[in-house]
């Protein structure tokens, strides 16, 4: 059962909102009926389907911080790919035309 702590002389201050995986298993063998045993096995494969909930997320957790990882590092070589490419995409200058006419040069 989840409750505070019990300190020297200390009562305790809260009922239990909630009982462990353990704790289900102990009321089952304490009341020892047909419904009690069938709400504790409820409640371990209850707690045993979290477990694999949590094992899951954990895991596509794991699985986004790499992808994010290696997002972040794509970033930064495709920005300097494109200030590399980016002299070559800009328009070429215009060629100086000739001036027409004779001229002398100093």
């Amino acid at each position: 059962m989840a409750t505070l702590k019990t300190g020297r002389g200390q009562h305790r201050k809260y009922l239990p909102f909630a009982f462990t995986e353990h704790g289900a298993l102990q009321a089952a063998n304490v009341l020892n009926s047909p419904r009690a045993v069938q709400m504790s096995i409820f409640i371990v494969r209850a707690f045993l389907r979290m477990r694999e909930e949590l094992a899951t997320s954990a895991v596509i957790l794991k699985r986004l911080a790499a992808i994010d990882k290696k997002l972040i590092r794509h970033d930064v070589v495709l920005r300097d790919v494109y200030r590399k490419l980016q002299p070559l995409l800009a328009p070429p200058p215009t060629p100086s035309k000739r001036e027409i006419g004779f001229h002398v040069k100093p």
